[in-house]
């Protein structure tokens, strides 16, 4: 009876995968063009975009060397956090590290990019939709002048930070002037609205389907 039991699960196991298996395939081909297009709507910072269909977003971004992301759980967020030492005490900005948690009551605020974001010693501005810029308060400026980066005092950079092509320096203390919306460094285009529509619309008709094997 026991061996019954165990093959009867087997079998079952078995069927679990296979109606798995012939889902993903059945997707695939409906999935193929946003998986081809996605990272021409994403920027990844000092990162590389890279399309994955193990990924709640579909997407995410491989940093480079010496970079890093807020929350490294997060593989969707940009590359903005340098992998140097900051010495947070001499101002008053609050650890890049921690990205805000973003609410669980609406569904709509998770595709707001600034719920992701921590701006140091400055605050996030939603440009668009899906961009964003950080606008730092005075005595700080953007990490290398780029303006989807965190604010900071320059004291708080380490000298090692120079082997990243960090300036311990900028020409500004303030968030530099606003480039056209075409310009990466206006905004953090986390990818385009219609295809985040066409994203969303998928995981909610799939969300049945995934329910069943749970």
């Amino acid at each position: 009876m026991a061996c019954l039991r165990n093959t009867l699960c087997l079998v079952a196991a078995l069927l679990l995968i296979y109606q798995k298996t012939a889902t993903c395939d059945f997707l695939s081909p409906l999935l193929a063009p946003i998986f081809d297009n996605i990272c021409k709507e994403v920027e990844c910072g000092k990162g590389k975009c890279k399309a994955s269909s193990n990924t709640t977003f579909m997407y995410e971004c491989e940093c480079e060397d010496g970079w890093k992301q807020f929350d490294h759980h997060l593989k969707f967020l940009p590359c903005i956090t340098p992998n140097c030492t900051f010495d947070l005490t001499c101002g008053e900005a609050a650890s890049p590290a921690q990205p805000k948690p973003p609410p669980k009551d609406n569904i709509t605020s998770l595709f707001d990019a600034c719920q992701w974001m921590d701006c140091g010693g400055g605050f996030c501005n939603s440009t668009t939709a899906f961009q964003y810029s950080c606008n730092c308060h005075e005595g700080y400026s953007n990490l290398m002048n780029i303006t989807t980066f965190p604010c900071l005092k320059q004291c708080a950079l380490g000298m090692d930070c120079l082997n990243l092509g960090i300036p311990l320096s900028n020409t500004s203390s303030s968030s530099p002037p606003a480039l056209p919306d075409s310009s990466k460094n206006q905004g953090l285009n986390l990818r385009g609205s219609s295809l985040w529509w066409i994203t969303f619309m998928l995981c909610v008709s799939l969300a049945p389907w995934r329910l069943l094997y749970i």
